[in-house]
C-alpha cells in the first residue's frame, strides 16, 4: 500500500515532470537558434541583459537563454546539451539540488543556469572541491562563456589581491569553498573598503555538494593570528602595576569594581615605558594591558573570584560558588591574572575571524549544487540550507550489474578473496577500481596484489592532478587502481578500447562505509552513460561498521555451520542490517551537526551584525555622529555604574569625576562642586557639553580630513581588537558548556544567554574605547590604518565550530533601523546594536 502512495504522490517525479515540460520548449527553439550566425547567437546576450534591466526576471528569459547557451556549447564546445541536461540545468536555477548519475555530463549541466544568472550582471560563482577542477572547468567551460559574450575569472589561492577581484569582478568565477570563505573573511579584516574582493553574494553552483555541505559542514575557516608580543606585554604590565599605590597612582572604586590611573599614575606609566603619551594612538595595546593588569590586581582576588588548580586559573562562579572549569575572562583580563599568579600565559594565538562552510554558504540569496549521490542527505539538505534534492533521469538506462554483498568471517579472508577477484578480472585485462575506507586498508590490499606481481596504481589524495591523472587511466584495458571512497570525486573514469566487451570498468568495494551516499558514490564510478560494469562489496564480520552493529551472533552462525573464510554468504538479511547501521550512523551525524549548527547560530548572527557596522564604517564619510552615539552611550552607562539603582547616598560623585578625568577630559574640566546635587540626566548635560567642546576644538586643531580619518582609526581598532577577543571568549565558553547538563540547564539555552550578554559587554567595551581615544589621543599628521594583528589561514580539519537553522533561509536581508535587533535584546536595531552604524 505505501509503495503504492509513494508512486501516485512522490514529490520527485511530479518536479521531473515539470523540468521535462521546460526542456521541451527549450528544444523547440533549437532550430531558430541553430539558423542564428555566430555573431547573432553572441547578440542575444547583450538582448537578454537588455530586457532584464527592462524588468523581465531570469524566471521569464529561462527558456530563450537555455536555448541560447545550448546552440553555444554545440559552435564553441562541440557538445549539444542533452535534455536530461537541460532538466538538471533549470532544477539548478531553481536553488535545487540536480543528483545526475556520474558521466551524465554535470560540467556542462552547470552552464545552462550559471549563464542565465550571470545576465543580471551581480556575478555567479562555481564552486570546486579543489583548485585543480576549478582550473580546469574555468578552462574548458571559459570558451563557452567567452564565446557568448561573458568574462570568466579564477579565483586561486595564490593570486594577489588584485588579480583576486579582478577574478570576482568577471561575469562567472571559479574557485574553491575555502578559497570564498577566507576571502570572505579577509574582506570583513580591511582597513580600506577598496581592498574588498568579493562583491554582495549572489548565487553560487556547488560541484559535488554533498561533499562540501554535508562531509566538511563542520569544518572551521580559521584566520588566526600570533599573539606572543601581547604575553610579553601582560609580563611587562604586571611588573609595572606592581610598583604602583592605590590612590596615589590609581583609584578603585569598590561598587563598581572600576580601576582608573590618576594624572601621577599615567605620568608613572609614560616615564617607566619610556613613552610620551600613553594615550598616543601607537599605545593603545600598552594602555589596555595596563589597565587589565590594574584590573587583575585591584579587583580580581584569589580564593574569591579565582582559584589556581593544576597551574591554571579557574573561575569561582559568584552566584554558586562552582568552579567554572573551561571558562576563561575575556579582553586579556584571564591572561592579566596568569600574569598576576605567575603562571604560563595561555592562548599564544588568537582566532581572528571564523566561519564554517554552513554558514559561509547560507549567505548567498541562492544557492544550488550538483552532485551523483545526495538523495540520502535529503533531510538535511532540505533542513539546512533549504535545497530539494532532485533525481534526473539518466540520459540511457543503466545497465550496471550490482551485485549483493559476499561476507566472510575474518578480515583476512575477505582481503583473500578481493585479491583473487582482482587477479581474475585483471588476466582477462578487465579494468579494476578498488575502493577502500582508510588509507591503511588500501597498503595492505597494495602488497597482496605486488606479492602476486599484478601492476597497480595506488591513489594519493595529496596531488589533486596525480589523482585525475589516475582517476582518467583507471578505465583502460588491463589498469588496476586502488583509491579511498571519495578519491577522484569530479572526474570521470572512461573506458578504454575494446573494455566494453569485456564487461566494463568492475568496483571492487572493500569494507562498507558508515555513509550509503560514499558506496553509492563508489558503485557510481562504473556504468557510465549506458556502459556496462560490475560492482560488488566484501565485507568481513571484523569490520568496523559490523563490529559495532552486533554481527557476534552471525560469526557464530557461520562458524556452527562449519563455514570457513573461503565460503562467502550471500545474505538479504546482513545486507539489510549494514543498511539499517549506516542509516542509524547518518542519523547521528546529521543530529551533530544540526546541534553544532544551532549553537554556532549565535555567533553568526553577532558576526553580521558586526560586519555590517563594520563595512558601514568604511563606507562612511563621517563619522562623528556614530562617534557621538557612542560617547552617549559610554557616557550614560558610566554614570548610571555610580548611582546604583535604590542607592539612597546617591551619586559616587569621586568615582565619577575620576572617571571623567581619566577617560575624556583634562584635569580640572569639571570640579566636584560641578557634579555635586546633579540627577542623572543633568550630569550627562554637564559632561557630554564638555566632551563635545573638547571635540570642537580638535577639529579646529587640524583639517576636517585629519580628523574623519582618525576617527575611523579609532573605531576600526576597538571594533577589531574587541571583536577579536570576543570570538575568543565565546570559543572558550563553547567548550566548557556542555557541562551545565549536569546541573539540568539546557547548555544551548546557557550559551544564547551568556554569548548575548558577552556580546552586549564588547559592545560597551567598544564604547569606552572610542570615547576615551577620541578624547584623550592625540592627533599627528602621520595618521595611518593598522592592521590589530596580522593573519594567516588555517583549514583545520577537525570537527569544530557549528550553526543554527532557526531559519533555512541563506540570506538575512539587511535590517532596518526600527526593526527589532536580530541579538535578540527585544530593542529596535537603531537603540541596540545598530549604535555603530
Amino acid at each position: 500500500m505505501l509503495n503504492i502512495l509513494n508512486k501516485v504522490f512522490d514529490p520527485n517525479k511530479r518536479e521531473v515532470k515539470r523540468l521535462e515540460k521546460i526542456a521541451d520548449q527549450i528544444e523547440a527553439l533549437a532550430d531558430q537558434m541553430a539558423a542564428l550566425t555566430d555573431e547573432q547567437l553572441r547578440g542575444k546576450t547583450d538582448e537578454f541583459k537588455e530586457r532584464y534591466q527592462k524588468g523581465e526576471t531570469v524566471d521569464d528569459l529561462l527558456v530563450e537563454a537555455f536555448a541560447a547557451i545550448r546552440e553555444g556549447a554545440k559552435r564553441a564546445l562541440g557538445m549539444f546539451p542533452f535534455r536530461v541536461q537541460l532538466m538538471g540545468g533549470a532544477a539548478l536555477h531553481d536553488g535545487n539540488i540536480s543528483e545526475m548519475k556520474t558521466g551524465e555530463g554535470k560540467t556542462l549541466t552547470s552552464t545552462l543556469p550559471v549563464y542565465l544568472n550571470a545576465l543580471t550582471g551581480k556575478g555567479v560563482h562555481v564552486v570546486t572541491v579543489n583548485e585543480y577542477l576549478a582550473e580546469r572547468d574555468a578552462t574548458e567551460m571559459g570558451k563557452l562563456f567567452e564565446f557568448m559574450g561573458l568574462t570568466v575569472g579564477l579565483n586561486l589561492n595564490s593570486l594577489s589581491k588584485e588579480e583576486k577581484r579582478a577574478a570576482y569582478e568577471a561575469d562567472i568565477t571559479y574557485s574553491t569553498n575555502n578559497e570564498l570563505g577566507f576571502d570572505y573573511l579577509r574582506d570583513n579584516m580591511v582597513l580600506y573598503k577598496e581592498q574588498m574582493v568579493q562583491r554582495p553574494l549572489h548565487y553560487a553552483v556547488i560541484d559535488e555538494v554533498d561533499s562540501i555541505l554535508i562531509d566538511e559542514a563542520r569544518t572551521p575557516l580559521i584566520i588566526s593570528g600570533s599573539a606572543q608580543k601581547s604575553t610579553q606585554l601582560y609580563i611587562q604590565a604586571n611588573a609595572f602595576v606592581r610598583t604602583l599605590q592605590k590612590d596615589l597612582h590609581y583609584t578603585y572604586d569598590e561598587k563598581t569594581k572600576g580601576v582608573q590611573l590618576t594624572e601621577e599614575g599615567i605620568n608613572r606609566a609614560e616615564k617607566g615605558f619610556n613613552i610620551d603619551n600613553l594615550f598616543d594612538i601607537n599605545h593603545v595595546a600598552l594602555n589596555h594591558h595596563i589597565n587589565q593588569a590594574l584590573k587583575a590586581h585591584a579587583s580580581m582576588h584569589n580564593d574569591v573570584d579565582y582559584v589556581v588548580q593544576d597551574g591554571e586559573v579557574v573561575i569561582v562562579d559568584q552566584f554558586t560558588g562552582r568552579l567554572m572549569k573551561g571558562r576563561r575572562y575575556s579582553d586579556g583580563l584571564h591572561q592579566a591574572i596568569e600574569a598576576k599568579e605567575g603562571l604560563e600565559i595561555q592562548n599564544e594565538s588568537m582566532t581572528l575571524a571564523t566561519i564554517t562552510f554552513q554558514n559561509y554558504f547560507r549567505m548567498y540569496e541562492k544557492l544550488s549544487g550538483m552532485t551523483g549521490t545526495a538523495k540520502t542527505e535529503e533531510e538535511e539538505f532540505r533542513n539546512i540550507y533549504n535545497m530539494n534534492v532532485i533525481a534526473i533521469p539518466t540520459n540511457r538506462d543503466v545497465i550496471r550489474d550490482d551485485r549483493a554483498d559476499l561476507i566472510y568471517a575474518t578480515m583476512d579472508g575477505k582481503f583473500r578473496a578481493v585479491v583473487e577477484d582482482i587477479a581474475e578480472r585483471n588476466q582477462k585485462g578487465q579494468p579494476v577500481l578498488v575502493g577502500t575506507v582508510a588509507i591503511e586498508t588500501s597498503e595492505i590490499i597494495s602488497k597482496y596484489l605486488s606479492k602476486k606481481g599484478i601492476q597497480h596504481d595506488v591513489l594519493n589524495a595529496k596531488n589533486h592532478e596525480r589523482e585525475a591523472e589516475i582517476i582518467a587511466n583507471a578505465g583502460n584495458r588491463g589498469a588496476v587502481t586502488i583509491a579511498t571512497n571519495m578519491a577522484g570525486r569530479g572526474t570521470d573514469i572512461k573506458l578504454g578500447e575494446g573494455v566494453k566487451e569485456l564487461g566494463g570498468l568492475a568496483v571492487i568495494g572493500t569494507e562498507r562505509h558508515e555513509s550509503r551516499r560514499i558506496d553509492n558514490q563508489l558503485r557510481g564510478r562504473s556504468g557510465r552513460q549506458g556502459d556496462p560494469g560490475v560492482t560488488q562489496f566484501y565485507l568481513s564480520m571484523e569490520d568496523e561498521l559490523m563490529r559495532r552493529f552486533g554481527s557476534d551472533n552471525m560469526k557464530n552462525m557461520m562458524a556452527r555451520l562449519g563455514m570457513d573464510d573461503s565460503q562467502p554468504i550471500q545474505s538479504k538479511m546482513v545486507s539489510r542490517a549494514v543498511e539499517s547501521a549506516q542509516k542509524r550512523v547518518e542519523g547521528n551525524n546529521f543530529d551533530a551537526r544540526k546541534q553544532l549548527l544551532q549553537y554556532d547560530d549565535v555567533l553568526r548572527q553577532q558576526r553580521e551584525i558586526i560586519y555590517k557596522q563594520r563595512f558601514d564604517v568604511l563606507e562612511s564619510e563621517n563619522l562623528r555622529e556614530i562617534v557621538e552615539q557612542m560617547m552617549e552611550a559610554s557616557i550614560k552607562r558610566n554614570i548610571a555604574s555610580f548611582a546604583p539603582m535604590g542607592d539612597e547616598e546617591g551619586f559616587n560623585t569621586s568615582g565619577l569625576l575620576d572617571y571623567v578625568n581619566g577617560n575624556l577630559l583634562t584635569e580640572g574640566t569639571i570640579t566636584i562642586d560641578d557634579v555635586s546635587d546633579k540627577d542623572e540626566e543633568e550630569l550627562f548635560e554637564l559632561i557630554f557639553n564638555k566632551v563635545q567642546e573638547r571635540y570642537n576644538e580638535k577639529e579646529e586643531e587640524l583639517s576636517s580630513e585629519q580628523m574623519r580619518e582618525f576617527e575611523k582609526v579609532i573605531v576600526l581598532r576597538a571594533v577589531d581588537s574587541k571583536w577579536m577577543d570576543h570570538i575568543d571568549a565565546m570559543d572558550q565558553l563553547r567548550q566548557g558548556i556542555h557541562l551545565r547538563a549536569y546541573g539540568q540547564n539546557d547548555p544551548l539555552r546557557e550559551y544564547q544567554n551568556e554569548g548575548f550578554a558577552m556580546f552586549e559587554n564588547m559592545v560597551a567595551a567598544m564604547e569606552d574605547e572610542v570615547a576615551k581615544y577620541i578624547m584623550k589621543a592625540e592627533i599627528r599628521n602621520n595618521l595611518e590604518r593598522k592592521e590589530v594583528m596580522k593573519g594567516q589561514a588555517v583549514n583545520p580539519k577537525e570537527e569544530g565550530g557549528g550553526k543554527a537553522k532557526k531559519q533555512p533561509a541563506r540570506k538575512q536581508d539587511e535590517v532596518g533601523r526600527n526593526a527589532p535587533c536580530p541579538c535578540g535584546s527585544g530593542k529596535k536595531y537603531k537603540n541596540c546594536h545598530g549604535i555603530l552604524g
